[in-house]
């Protein structure tokens, strides 16, 4: 195949420059500042933004995740990127430069850090046993990269002409305020033959009276003055640089160029990784399809409570979960604070992570590749919005049930709150059915117990706590029937309502 892209198996594939909406409400803000941290010049935060839309896309990007476990690969890359990253900021340095003559040098060092950098890379390639398609035809690009005339070319001038640079030596003559400058003629050069024959006096430290330069890139007039005229001795050599400058100013391969921002993609999410395997949690490729929705995860979690609770040193509970046959919704209930929500959002973490082709938090997992992917979480009432909380509601609902199709996912948390129970019950039994119309995969945390058995495609999940102890939670979510517990305790607990509650404003 002909390279065009790391990150793209196809050349059609565009970026989305925006956040999706639903980002929030799981969390995926909070996992791709975590992930892009550190590597801001790079703008990954779009690709994040971009899930792909078919199996060869995802499998494309898991082949070359999987040769970025090479660790000698991994190491090559990043080694490739540090002198990409120097090269930038040697062209940034000669930006802020005024001195003609300076601002071509350091023009001229970020080309040579260029080629040392491509040619490094080809010659670390070729002695690494590649598998995946993206890094294969990359290999070849660059090899060939490396051959072609231009680049031999700009390299073979770009070091001439520095060693070059090198060779022209000259001499000062200061007097006064007059300075003179002429070649170097071979005079010998007595400091050496100074500093050792006063060295024998030498006793302990000693007050040091030579003189300090400034310690910054920048030029004085002086220094500049004495460079314009050393440019004049040696008119050949700066011709050359002049001349060299003007015709490389696009030297970058766009390609390469391209390649260099991209990589960092999966360079950052493997980073990311390891700081979990380094707490024992685990990542997985996922088996991804767009047209069998039995699903299942083992030992899934929440990757930004994870890496919340890693911060803080507590411990993390993972949940496992499958949808078998006809199985579409997971209708999640239980008490409050026992894990619904954090479960809802790993169930569209993982989703959406497998659809950029990457790993996902879990140890095995077999997923659904969606066209779309939609949230609705509880919103504070807006007090300019009129039409009042539940109406606000319907209306979310309603949008996100007429752009759904059957390959999308929904995930509801906690709908028809601000209603009666026998209001709720019968918006969410009208809602649920529409969803199952779709045939399309869902999680719905409620308190409405009633929506957990409706039929086939409803899964019942429940927020466990510790027997003997209701207070407690285990943060386990399992399959059992909802128990019609959940509803009476959450609103106790809203309300202070609870025994003990009671009892302490009864003794007050």
């Amino acid at each position: 195949m002909k390279f065009h892209s790391i990150l793209f198996a196809s050349v059609e594939d565009s970026v989305n420059s925006e956040e999706p909406a639903f980002f929030i409400d799981l969390n995926l803000d909070q996992i791709i500042d975590s992930i892009t941290a550190g590597k801001q010049e790079y703008r990954l935060e779009p690709f994040f933004y971009t899930p792909l839309n078919d199996i060869d896309a995802i499998e494309y990007r898991q082949e070359i995740m999987r040769d970025l476990e090479n660790d000698m690969l991994f190491e090559q890359i990043k080694s490739f990127g540090q002198h990409m990253r120097a090269m930038r900021e040697y062209l940034v340095q000669a930006d802020k430069l005024h001195y003609k003559y300076q601002k071509q040098r350091w023009f001229l060092d970020a080309v040579d850090v260029y080629c040392e950098a491509v040619s490094r890379l080809v010659e670390d390639l070729s002695l690494v046993d590649l598998r995946s398609r993206g890094f294969l035809s990359f290999r070849e690009y660059m090899t060939d990269y490396a051959k072609s005339d231009g680049f031999a070319s700009l390299m073979a001038e770009t070091r001439k002409l520095g060693a070059d640079l090198l060779a022209a030596r000259y001499c000062l003559l200061i007097k006064g305020s007059r300075i003179k400058v002429r070649k170097y003629e071979s005079e010998i050069d007595y400091s050496a033959d100074v500093e050792e024959t006063f060295a024998k006096f030498k006793q302990g430290s000693v007050k040091h009276y030579g003189a300090k330069f400034v310690d910054w890139p920048g030029m004085n007039h002086v220094e500049a003055g004495v460079l314009d005229l050393v440019a004049r001795l040696y008119p050949d050599v700066f011709s050359s640089l002049d001349e060299y400058c003007a015709r490389n100013v696009d030297y970058l391969d766009e390609t390469t160029g391209i390649f260099d921002r991209e990589i960092q993609f999966y360079i950052a999410y493997l980073e990311y990784m390891e700081m979990f395997a380094r707490t024992g949690l685990t990542f997985c490729y996922p088996q991804v399809s767009n047209s069998d929705k039995e699903i299942y995860v083992d030992e899934g979690f929440d990757a930004a409570l994870a890496h919340k609770l890693m911060v803080e040193k507590s411990p993390l509970v993972c949940n496992d979960f499958h949808l078998k046959g006809e199985e579409r919704i997971f209708v999640v209930s239980g008490p409050n604070q026992g894990g619904k929500t954090t479960f809802a959002r790993t169930f569209g973490q993982l989703h959406y992570l497998a659809g950029l082709g990457c790993p996902v938090p879990g140890r095995e997992a077999r997923l659904f590749l969606f066209d779309r992917l939609f949230t609705h979480f509880e919103k504070e009432e807006n007090p300019r919005n009129f039409s009042g909380k539940l109406q606000d509601e319907l209306t979310r609902i309603r949008d996100i049930l007429n752009r759904a199709t059957t390959d999308s996912i929904i995930i509801m948390n906690e709908i028809f709150t601000s209603t009666t129970l026998e209001d709720a019950v019968l918006l969410g039994k009208k809602v649920m059915e529409e969803i199952m119309r779709l045939d399309l995969l869902c999680v719905c945390v409620t308190f409405i117990d009633e929506l957990a058995s409706l039929s086939g495609k409803t899964v019942s999940l429940v927020s466990t706590v510790v027997p003997g102890d209701p207070g407690s939670r285990t943060y386990k979510i399992v399959r059992r029937p909802a128990d019609g517990l959940s509803y009476a305790i959450s609103i106790a607990e809203k309300y202070g309502l609870t025994y003990d509650r009671l009892r302490e404003r009864i003794k007050s």
